[in-house]
């Protein structure tokens, strides 16, 4: 038996963790602990230096506490495949194991948060029954809340509660548990889902606004002007900016959400926000992160530009894919242009334009 503390890369930090090994079998623990590298050029600050030593001493107190538990046969690391073992840990688990893909993480991280919130006290496998199920969809429905402290949205209970669902199906095909209680519990329907997007005009005052964050102004106008999406933007390099006599300015990337290769003509302009290239193996939106503290900055922009709308950073591939149906693109181009697999997926698109014209053709009104 073996507890041992690791540290992994994940992204611009280190991340650390505790590798459990007994009889032929591995597990991870992540314990929400990081350390700051040594940068390429330069030191370390004082502050780095206390943090990354504060950090080790506590993942390895942690460490030899589960070490301590497990000899006494408190944690067990054979509980892992048992009723009795914790449905949280496990979670975290898979939650971990999507870091790789943010968006999906993302998700996943804020269904164990509201976990967490919902369960008091460690749960076990034994304990997740079908009133429990009940008592977590009622939770999600009536008391979580969106770190602005309102009320969930219909899509996102369903969201939240179908990470639960999926975690215990992963449980049931690795014989953890024998059966899954999710089986007998109705989900959440997702609601209509809501395509929020920017009118030529108010994409216009967003240009003409300051926003505290620079890179985060151009990286959205970017997405405005292109359709890109935020994965792909945020991975774009520049040996992926190319030029050709026959097509113009034009990106050549593999999407990371289908993984399909597309070359994706771009406008002289969003050239331009580009700035000045660099290296080819270089990030063009060097800095660019995803947090909940960048999507509030995001919102404080929009609402500098005196815009009421609430704008998340994929409604710039919204507002992309409106304008260029509005202006008189054809639905197919749109399609290809967005990199959709499916014509079905852009006719959402389509049905807003319609509900424009129908709203247009109501305005004229004469007394007779």
């Amino acid at each position: 038996m073996t507890v041992k503390l690791r540290q992994r890369k994940k992204g611009d930090k280190i991340s650390l963790y505790i590798d459990y090994y007994h009889q032929g079998k591995r597990k991870y623990e992540y314990l929400q602990l990081y350390l700051t590298p040594e940068p390429e050029k330069g030191k370390l600050t004082k502050e780095e230096k206390d943090e990354n030593q504060n950090n080790l001493a506590l993942a390895e107190s942690i460490r030899s506490k589960r070490h301590l538990e497990l000899q006494n046969g408190l944690y067990g690391f054979q509980d892992h495949g048992k009723m009795k073992g914790s449905f949280l840990r496990y979670f975290e688990y898979l939650t971990e194991k999507r870091a790789a893909s943010l968006g999906n993480y993302g998700n996943w991280d804020s269904t164990l948060k509201h976990l967490k919130k919902f369960v008091t006290f460690e749960v076990t496998f034994a304990q997740i029954d079908q009133r429990w199920l009940e008592d977590f969809k009622e939770f999600l429905q009536k008391k979580a809340e969106t770190p602005a402290k309102t009320r969930l949205s219909q899509n996102s209970q369903s969201s939240y509660y179908n990470k639960v669902r999926a975690a215990l199906h992963e449980a049931f095909k690795e014989g953890i548990i024998q059966r899954n209680p999710a089986d007998l519990v109705e989900g959440v329907k997702p609601g209509e889902p809501q395509r929020e997007f920017l009118t030529l005009d108010e994409l216009q005052n967003l240009a003409n606004t300051e926003c505290e964050l620079p890179i985060l102004k151009k990286a959205f106008l970017f997405s405005a002007l292109t359709g890109l999406r935020w994965s792909d933007i945020q991975k774009l390099t520049w040996s992926e900016v190319q030029h050709s006599k026959e097509i113009g300015n034009y990106i050549r990337f593999r999407q990371k959400k289908t993984k399909g290769a597309e070359t994706l003509p771009i406008s002289e302009q969003a050239l331009q926000l580009l700035g000045e290239r660099t290296s080819p193996a270089d990030r063009v939106f060097i800095g660019l992160k995803y947090s909940a503290w960048h999507n509030l900055k995001l919102q404080q922009w929009v609402m500098k530009a005196k815009i009421t709308k609430s704008i998340s950073f994929h409604c710039a591939r919204h507002t992309y894919a409106t304008l260029q149906l509005t202006l008189g693109t054809d639905i197919y181009t749109v399609s290809k242009l967005l990199g959709h697999k499916d014509l079905k997926t852009t006719q959402i698109y389509a049905k807003i334009i319609d509900e424009k014209k129908k709203d247009a053709a109501s305005r004229i009104k004469l007394n007779f």
